[in-house]
């Protein structure tokens, strides 16, 4: 058996390598025009550092491989960098420091004497009140799935919302053998709002060829499904796939490779006084053929569990891990720095919870998915604690399925909220069909919603869902719940609006509906609705508006959360009767006041603290 495993292994492998070189031919990408050298770019400003990807067609040998930057100034082009063309992949990377980001630049990519791409780089909105983010996943290129239509009606949208920022949260490239032919047809796709926008991507297990990704620390995969941990797909091939769609981002948090040389991006992206954690919820997770002991369910799929009887708990061992102490480390420091923004949000490839029950078809249910982020229970449980720290909205996709989820660790709704958006096109199915009515649902909402606990023991209140109808039709689209997501953070109130549309409306149209159950308007202090134990006194700022509030548990010296308040008065709760530290005002500045020994109130008890800069 083991032996099959390996040949198969070792056939797969080398198909890739053969069908990734002649991926172009494959997709019939016609002879390549001197306007057309130049297939797409994307790009991020990040602490006044510009980055771009130039995506270019194959070149011919003996081309120029040489790529030139230029922006206009006062009407007249002028170059400001040039770089060499990465033959695996085809990507010219930029990077220019010193970026003005107070106004829009124009910009173009150039090659040789004629060919060019061009777009804007936008203004950084810091004077808008709402920041807008458009949220993609699952760009599945089957034909009979959505994969042949067209994304013009949801580039058109686009265009009438006119974002800030993109997000495709993963599997922009559904195929498993030629990433770079499907990826050209991306930037194809979606080029039109790509070239003006700042654009997040990051790839997710399709991507880089394989059904699931456990990335286990960047260790070979010996089995195409990936479930003993690792990438099954050629080293070189990963990187190509992550070179082109993550070298755009902004330097990462700790840049260190992880095993055999694969990179790692990680990172903050700020937008309009947005700041945006960008994690890799699959590259440190452990594969669970590797961690878990047989517990005879289905041998060709450990990751999924359908049979009663199994212990939730069992599946926690201590050698599972999710996010990695890297990352972790990464969201404690990231929820800690508030010094230029005003809310925060987590962009991750799916949710912390098992958030779908009927998998590819309405008779397949499952128990326990091992896939999603609620696997492992202790690392998903890390990963929340730090998320609810910084009163962060996690947003992701990945799942086929639109929901949102409320999410608990020791109880309901103690943490934060995550919007998980429908895919472009869906190729497989999933539904959230509990068996049973979720409990303390909301006045007048379906049986569907409530509190639950997922297949592995996580709590979860499920808010809405864009469950696909239960009769099929010939609408590709409708019929699988195919769409996008929107979330809109207004920075004057703090509240944060959740929208999530189909294909092939108008969303400008008064009379277009959303899926049901948006849209969803939360506050930000909703992502961390732990209830309070104790108040401490309020806090009343003079001389400054909305200053930055840390609250310090003094008997472990941990960071309990750290807020951006909105106004000059906050009134902090807190879990624990302890002594706390609260430090208040401009991190990295002289402006920055501590209080210490600062205890608990009473029950009935009312004080106020003054505090003056």
């Amino acid at each position: 058996m083991k032996s099959t495993r390996v040949t198969a292994l070792a056939l797969f492998l080398a198909t890739i390598l053969i069908l990734n070189t002649a991926s172009a031919q494959l997709l019939k990408i016609p002879e390549v025009s001197r306007d057309k050298v130049i297939c797409f770019s994307l790009y991020t400003v990040q602490n006044n550092i510009m980055k771009l990807t130039a995506q270019l067609y194959p070149l011919k040998p003996g081309e120029d491989r040489n790529v030139r930057l230029e922006i206009r100034q006062q009407g007249k082009w002028k170059q400001i960098a040039e770089t060499q063309v990465v033959e695996k992949g085809w990507t010219a990377h930029f990077r220019v420091e010193r970026w003005d980001s107070t106004k829009d630049v124009e910009y173009r990519v150039l090659h040789g004497k004629n060919a060019y791409y061009s777009g804007t780089i936008r203004r950084d909105p810091l004077d808008k009140d709402v920041i807008i983010v458009a949220v993609f996943t699952g760009n599945s290129i089957y034909p009979g799935h959505g994969g042949d239509i067209p994304k013009i009606d949801i580039v058109e949208n686009i265009k009438k919302l006119n974002p800030d920022l993109l997000f495709f949260s993963g599997d922009q490239v559904y195929d498993h053998n030629k990433h770079y032919a499907y990826w050209l047809k991306f930037g194809r796709d979606f080029g039109e709002i790509i070239r003006n926008t700042p654009t997040v991507t990051i790839p997710d297990d399709h991507d880089v060829g394989q059904a699931n990704l456990w990335g286990h620390g960047g260790r070979l995969s010996h089995v195409r499904a990936g479930h003993d941990g690792g990438y099954a797909a050629p080293l070189e091939y990963v990187k190509e796939v992550e070179r082109a769609q993550t070298s755009h981002l902004p330097d990462p948090f700790d840049p260190t490779p992880i095993e055999r040389g694969i990179g790692v991006y990680y990172t903050t992206l700020t937008i309009g006084r947005i700041s945006f954690a960008i994690i890799e919820d699959r590259k440190f997770k452990a594969g669970p053929a590797s961690v878990l002991p047989d517990m005879g369910w289905r041998p060709n799929r450990p990751d999924h569990v359908s049979v009663p009887g199994y212990d939730p708990k069992a599946l926690d061992v201590p050698e599972a891990r999710l996010l990695g102490q890297r990352q972790l480390r990464f969201l404690s420091q990231w929820a800690a720095d508030w010094q230029d923004c005003d809310m925060k949000a987590v962009l991750s490839q799916t949710a912390f919870a098992g958030g779908a029950h009927l998998h590819g078809s309405r008779d397949n249910r499952l128990l326990v998915d091992l896939d999603s982020n609620g696997w492992p229970q202790t690392g998903r449980n890390k990963a929340l604690a730090e998320i609810r720290k910084a009163f962060a909205l996690m947003i992701c996709g990945d799942q086929h399925l639109g929901t949102i989820i409320h999410h608990g660790i020791n109880d309901w709704n103690d943490s934060g909220y995550s919007l998980c958006v429908p895919s472009i096109a869906n190729l497989y199915l999933r539904w959230w069909a509990p068996l049973e009515p979720g409990k303390n649902r909301e006045p007048g909402m379906p049986e569907y919603t409530g509190e639950f606990l997922d297949g592995l023991g996580n709590k979860l209140t499920m808010l809405a869902v864009a469950n696909p109808e239960p009769e099929e039709n010939h609408d590709k689209l409708t019929t699988r719940a195919a769409g996008f997501g929107v979330v809109k953070f207004n920075k004057k109130t703090r509240a944060i609006t959740m929208e999530c549309w189909p294909r092939n409306v108008d969303i400008s149209d008064s009379n277009t509906k959303q899926y049901p159950g948006w849209p969803r308007t939360i506050q930000q202090t909703d992502n961390y609705s732990r209830k309070a134990v104790a108040y401490l006194p309020t806090i009343e700022v003079q001389g400054m508006r909305n200053p930055v509030v840390q609250v310090i548990d003094e008997s472990n010296g941990e960071i309990v959360y750290t807020l951006r308040i909105n106004g000059t008065s906050w009134n902090p709760k807190v879990f624990k009767i302890e002594e706390y530290t609260i430090k208040i005002g401009r991190r990295g500045t002289g402006e920055m006041k501590t209080l210490t020994g600062v205890r608990p109130l009473a029950v009935g008890e009312s004080k106020k603290i003054s505090v003056k800069f």
